[in-house]
């Protein structure tokens, strides 16, 4: 076994989780034992009823939203499991649909199972992945994200343990394990994080009471005889009801199985038990009451009120009894959808499309299989387990006098479902002060950084802005590549080699080449200009050759006729009045210098390059207002590092 393939404990990456439902899974410590003993299987039995034992005070009263708490063995190596493949364990899964308390009171119980039990260790995950990380989100290193959270999280001795990546990078289920059981001083989660996750949790267990709720109703004797018997069953009555659909409302239109005689049938009072949430559900939806249904006058209100919400719940119960056993005796429920999609997967269908002949065929071949299948009983017990329990209940002796005598006690005050938005408030208040407290430990820290950093200070011009513009100059000489310019490490490196005379030549070519071409000159283009062949040989020349003096005036004609190009082009523009130029003494007017020629000198001043290089920096940082940017990045880059503008917008 300590040879088998390790797979990761969850595998959201490759299988799509049931949405609304929480997965967990316990690891003891003598599952790690690599020569496993005869009895290990006799062991985890063990560990298994002392567990539920020690649940039971907490769970016996507590009503689930869909299904309860449970736990089963996983002994033998199985591949399919969603926890480990090799590892002997327990493990469960429970879905809690709107009702996020069943989740956090199903967190209690494997809090209290670790610290019960101090040698295990437990893992616990929903859809969402690691939700415990999520509860402490201000407070968790900033190395540890969702990509890198697999196999790291777990819960033992009552505590929260998260193996740190320095010591196991990418760590296996084992290699955890081992860790937290050898190494757990190391592993134990920041006191921040525990606090985050241990306040989810102070209110429980006696939020688990508080949150159930009593409420009287009238629903017909069958109905009172099963809730009497089986109090948990509301929960599949508020779900037939909640999540009915056009086929099941055939059902809850006859209400063959619970009000077989309609307006002969008498409705008595009860008081049901039920969670908030069920509750909710109930109420807040409108619902018609089928026909020859013994409803009360309108005019008593509170027998009405009563009645509509027993209709409810009889109408929920029928329909969820009447699809359980046609599932039932289908055999068919999620483990067929299941089974019906990994076919789909595996091309069993061959492309088909749905309803056609062929796919019939195969559909039909797949369910005889499915049918024959340890699967099919599995699947068809399960399903037929209400149905037969109810049928258990309704076949015992009842009527109406049963009922008629006890004493109903009175529906509990239900203010809260219309008074909610004072603690949506306290709770969006709590959310914001963590989120405050976050926010001004991360500006201190950063401010501490400024404080004690080379090139911090309180004001901009003790930064060295002469130091961005030489910087900046260096930067643009170091190696770059098609991806953008690169930083070495060593600052010392050589400079690019450029020939300028070589590239001042090509570019004279080709703009006096395209200059004839556009003007239409009428000189012989073979005498101004050389050929593509002439410009090869002059270029193989001049490796070996010093310019001539031609070569030399038709450089500086060029640049000059370049200059003068570019300045006529941007005079009509606004830009040259965004550049900031250096601070020359106007040249003297000569008493024979026109007004045009002083007005070109003036337009044309020299530009201070780095000046306005700094003025740009500052701008693009400012506009940052402290948070990340190209400006601060950039300059981080070059090992410059600019203060905050705290001053700016006062």
């Amino acid at each position: 076994m300590a040879g088998a393939p390790e797979h990761d404990i969850f595998s959201q990456k490759s299988l799509r989780l049931p949405d609304d439902t929480v997965f967990y899974a316990i690891f003891p410590d003598f599952s790690l034992n690599s020569n496993p003993t005869p009895d290990l299987s006799s062991s985890l039995q063990s560990l298994h009823l002392q567990i539920l034992q020690t649940l039971s005070p907490f769970t016996t009263d507590y009503l689930w939203q869909h299904e309860p708490f449970t736990l089963s063995l996983s002994s033998l190596p199985k591949p399919s499991c969603l926890c480990s493949s090799h590892l002997p364990h327990l493990h469960g899964h429970l879905r809690f649909g709107d009702n996020l308390d069943d989740e956090w009171f199903t967190v209690f119980l494997l809090f209290h199972i670790s610290t019960a039990f101090p040698s295990l260790s437990i893992r616990v995950w929903d859809t969402d992945g690691e939700f415990l990380l999520i509860e402490a989100a201000f407070h968790l290193p900033r190395w540890l994200n969702p990509e890198n959270s697999l196999n790291r999280v777990f819960v033992r001795q009552g505590h929260l343990h998260i193996v740190p990546r320095d010591r196991l990078p990418s760590p296996t289920l084992t290699d955890s394990l081992r860790f937290i059981i050898n190494r757990g001083d190391e592993s134990l989660a920041s006191d921040p994080v525990q606090t985050a996750v241990k306040n989810r949790l102070s209110d429980y267990p006696e939020r688990a009471q508080s949150n159930m709720h009593r409420v009287r109703v009238r629903v017909p004797v069958s109905v009172a005889q099963v809730l009497k018997h089986e109090p948990c069953l509301i929960s599949l009555a508020v779900e037939g009801f909640y999540d009915r659909d056009i086929d099941s409302m055939k059902y809850a239109a006859k209400l063959d199985k619970f009000l077989p005689n309609r307006r002969e049938e008498e409705l008595v009072r009860v008081a049901v038990r039920m969670s908030r949430a069920m509750y909710a559900q109930l109420v807040q939806q409108a619902f018609q009451a089928p026909k020859n249904y013994p409803m009360p006058n309108r005019s008593d209100t509170v027998a009405y009120g009563e009645a509509e919400l027993g209709l409810k719940i009889a109408c929920g119960l029928e329909m969820i009894y009447q699809l359980r056993k046609r599932e039932g005796l289908e055999g068919k429920g999620s483990t067929w959808e299941a089974y019906k999609e990994s076919l789909e997967r595996s091309g069993y269908f061959q492309g088909l499309l749905p309803g056609s002949k062929e796919y019939q065929r195969l559909m039909h071949n797949a369910e005889e299989y499915y049918r024959n299948s340890s699967l099919f009983s599995r699947t068809s017990e399960l399903l037929s387990a209400p149905v037969r329990r109810i049928d258990e209940i309704l076949a015992l002796p009842h009527s109406a006098d049963d009922f008629r005598s006890q004493e109903v006690p009175s529906s509990d005050d239900d203010s809260w479902l219309y008074n909610g938005e004072d603690e949506l408030n306290a709770a969006l208040l709590e959310r914001q002060k963590e989120m405050d407290l976050y926010k001004s430990k991360h500006e201190k820290k950063q401010k501490g950084q400024e404080d004690t950093g080379p090139s911090s200070s309180s004001n901009v011009d003790e930064v060295g802005l002469g130091d961005i513009a030489k910087t900046m100059q260096d930067f643009v000489h170091k190696v770059s590549t098609y991806k953008g310019a690169e930083v070495p490490e060593n600052r010392n490196v050589e400079d690019v080699d450029l020939d300028v005379d070589r590239f001042v030549k090509d570019m004279e070519s080709i703009m006096k080449r395209q200059g004839f071409e556009d003007a239409g000159s009428n000189f012989d283009i073979e005498e101004g200009s050389s050929s593509d062949f002439d410009m090869d040989e002059s270029e193989d020349e001049s490796d070996i050759a010093e310019p001539s003096e031609d070569n030399e005036d038709e450089k500086e004609t060029f640049m000059h006729s370049y200059s003068d190009a570019m300045n006529e082009e941007l005079k009509t523009t606004t830009l040259t009045k965004s550049f900031v130029r250096a601070h020359e003494q106007a040249p003297k007017k000569d008493e024979g210098t026109s007004n045009a020629t002083v007005d070109m000198d003036e337009d044309f001043t020299p530009v201070d390059v780095d000046v306005n290089l700094v003025k740009s920096f500052l701008d693009s940082f400012s506009s940052q207002q402290g948070l990340p940017g190209p400006a601060s990045n950039l300059l981080g880059l070059m090992g410059v590092q600019l203060p905050r503008d705290d001053k700016k917008g006062e």
